[in-house]
């Protein structure tokens, strides 16, 4: 587990998985480090959580899109949101050849 969000990154491999970190598991309460390099959700695949999301951007950028919405909510450092259960959505694109650093807290209502 980093010490610093931005410890410990991995090499920019846009093959390669995410990297997902656990930084604190509480009952009911998960927070995550996600560090994307080019990734992107799979075709046709929409994430459908039992727990609400809140992320945030801090580093790189990011396209994310929400299955209620017409258009792609493009991501930059500092943006956040609150994904509510089961509303589906999906990471269009991450930005290549940059470390794109998620922070996102998972939370059961």
């Amino acid at each position: 587990m980093p010490d610093n969000l931005f410890s410990t990154l991995p090499a920019l491999d846009p093959q390669a998985n995410e990297q997902f970190d656990d930084l604190l598991r509480r009952p009911g309460l998960r927070i995550e480090r996600i560090v994307s390099s080019g990734q992107a959700s799979p075709p046709g695949h929409w994430y459908d959580q039992e727990e609400g999301e809140w992320v945030a951007l801090l580093s790189g950028s990011a396209g994310l899109r929400l299955e209620h919405e017409p258009e792609t909510r493009v991501l930059r450092p500092g943006d956040h949101l609150n994904i509510p259960p089961h509303c589906r959505h999906r990471v269009e694109w991450t930005e290549a050849g940059v470390a794109t650093v998620w922070l996102a807290v998972f939370y059961r209502t």
